[in-house]
């Protein structure tokens, strides 16, 4: 009896929804294995870890699904604090890598608390907006919301991780745009956004992060060094031809001539090897994803489940669209992975809980 009235709960499940998240996911792993396959005596530690995150992260999904999402509007300033705490205490004992201060390494897996806060900012600004429809133009309700994304931003670039920043900044501008919020206010932010670029520039950027956007507008000035990467990577998307090169015999790939190919620029190896096919499934279930999200928002009735939903889609729209820029040239590298295909346990996990979420508010709509 308990089973059933378990399974009563998914009546209005989106399976189109899942079944494309599971395929994505296991384009990923193959990549992963693909890639994996270049390795020497390869124990493919990374696609056994990322297979054992997306297991979690599905069981998470389902678990989030049959829950009903309005226990977030009471706890989502708790997730939010845990959230500021952890990103506070990372900068002191978190693990640096490539310069940047953002991972906790435990028992061997490595969890970025960045990806929390992109969920809890989502969770805060939703309810905080959905609380005040008749003051959403009005300026307290701009400077309480830009104090909300403001602090976890601030605690973002001090690591420094300056595109995880950018992405909180966006999510901001994304729900006060959705909410109705006043066009001055909106426009001062965009002014806010640029003199903190320029200030940035100025004062926290390293060397290697200026380098990273110099090399964007000039490659081919450094070939062999900074533009490196984002050079293979374009030779890399460009060979692949209509079917690939087939799994295992992508030369720029299985010769490691791309840096970062298991995160940063996996969509360079998807590309090469399974060509304008394997990248077009990739961007058709994406599509199939953000539509079902849309649709599902346009036929709810709760001001704060319709939020989430857009914001958790600006999330990844922004996410997936960096990502694919880095990969073809169109935008700096800032080290933004490739949503549930990258390799990283804590992004897959988060990204999978996100979606759950969202699945929780498209079975209660129709309930």
């Amino acid at each position: 009896m308990a089973i059933r009235k378990y399974f009563s709960g998914f009546r209005g499940f989106d399976w189109i929804l899942f079944g494309s998240v599971v395929l994505l996911i296991c384009i990923g792993l193959v990549a992963l294995y693909s890639i994996g396959i270049s390795f020497e005596n390869s124990e493919f530690l990374n696609l056994k870890r990322q297979i054992l995150s997306a297991v979690i992260g599905l069981i998470l999904f389902f678990v989030v699904s049959s829950l009903d999402y309005r226990f977030l509007q009471s706890g989502g300033y708790v997730i939010y604090g845990l959230s500021a705490i952890l990103l506070l205490i990372v900068l002191f004992f978190g693990r640096t890598v490539s310069g940047t201060t953002g991972w906790f390494s435990i028992f061997g897996f490595s969890f970025q608390p960045v990806e929390i806060a992109k969920l809890s900012l989502i969770i805060v600004l939703s309810w905080f907006l959905s609380c005040r429809p008749g003051q959403i133009k009005e300026l307290k309700t701009f400077l309480i919301s830009g104090l909300l994304a403001g602090g976890l931003f601030l605690l973002v670039i001090l690591q420094p991780d300056f595109g995880s920043g950018l992405i909180l900044l966006l999510i901001w501008f994304g729900l006060l745009f959705l909410a109705g919020a006043n066009k001055k206010h909106l426009l001062a932010l965009i002014l806010l956004m640029i003199l903190v670029s320029v200030t940035a520039w100025f004062f926290f950027f390293a060397d290697y992060q200026k380098g990273r956007i110099l090399t964007f507008f000039n490659p081919q000035a450094d070939p062999y060094g900074r533009g490196y990467q984002v050079r293979q990577a374009v030779i890399a998307v460009g060979s692949g031809g209509f079917l690939g090169r087939g799994l295992g015999f992508g030369s720029q790939s299985q010769l490691k001539f791309i840096p970062a190919s298991q995160t940063d620029f996996i969509f360079a190896v998807i590309a090469e090897e399974l060509g304008f096919f394997g990248v077009s499934l990739v961007l058709l279930l994406w599509g199939v994803i953000f539509y079902r999200l849309i649709r599902a928002a346009g036929r709810l009735k709760d001001s704060f489940s319709i939020l989430f939903i857009f914001g958790a889609s600006i999330i990844f729209f922004i996410q997936i669209f960096i990502n694919i820029g880095m990969n073809i040239g169109l935008v700096p590298v800032t080290g933004i992975p490739l949503p549930l295909l990258s390799y990283g346990g804590s992004f897959l996990i988060v990204s999978l809980l996100i979606l759950g979420l969202a699945e929780s508010m498209i079975i209660r709509g129709r309930s």
